[in-house]
């Protein structure tokens, strides 16, 4: 049986971009699972992109589609991904969910599967808040919001710095940027896509 997955990210420097890619491989690791990964529209200007030093970086997901709005009914399972601005998701993420009116008043996404993974500076820079604030959207829509149980052991780790929680994957990036997504960060990314992809191929098969 296949069921739809699609990846949906918004990404500056390019770490929710990486997160989103283990995402996608760990829903990939699921059997006739058919995994699309996208990426929301930005916003922001090429100059204000540029003295962000953003510019090189946004090359590696350029060849990346834009996600359009009202395609989201196609899937079985929507994985949301963005970074954090002041413990919530980013301005263009926001916009991505407001375009999705139309949506809300079909219930075109009720009974669909759906979760959400992030990335902050710090490590106590609101990446559970940022998620729980994006789950309000999941749960309007009328979705079935899924997580990280602890059955992921690496969400234990402590020996190293390490995002992600039970509400979902995370990564930490440092004040410039200067980190990227350690491999248990991107081992909870895809046990995340993969998690995601068999309940939703579960719900499918009734």
């Amino acid at each position: 049986m296949s069921v739809k997955i699609k990846v949906i990210f918004h990404s500056i420097h390019g770490h929710v971009f990486r997160m989103a890619e283990a995402v996608a491989a760990g829903a990939r690791e699921v059997g006739g699972a058919e995994v699309e990964l996208l990426q929301v529209a930005e916003t922001l200007p090429a100059a204000v992109l540029e003295k962000m030093g953003a510019v090189e970086a946004r090359t590696a997901f350029a060849h990346v589609p834009v996600a359009d709005p009202k395609k989201l009914p196609e899937a079985d399972a929507i994985l949301f991904g963005s970074g954090t601005r002041y413990g919530s998701a980013t301005a263009q993420m926001q916009a991505f969910f407001d375009a999705t009116g139309s949506l809300w008043s079909k219930g075109a996404l009720v009974g669909k599967v759906g979760s959400v993974f992030t990335s902050t500076a710090t490590q106590h820079g609101g990446q559970e808040t940022t998620i729980i604030s994006m789950q309000t959207f999941l749960f309007h829509q009328g979705m079935i919001v899924v997580g990280v149980p602890y059955a992921e052991q690496r969400l234990l780790v402590m020996d190293q710095m390490t995002g992600g929680s039970p509400y979902g994957a995370g990564t930490i990036t440092g004040g410039e940027g200067e980190r990227w997504p350690s491999e248990n960060e991107r081992a909870i990314a895809r046990y995340q896509g993969r998690h995601v992809t068999e309940i939703a191929r579960r719900l499918k098969a009734g």
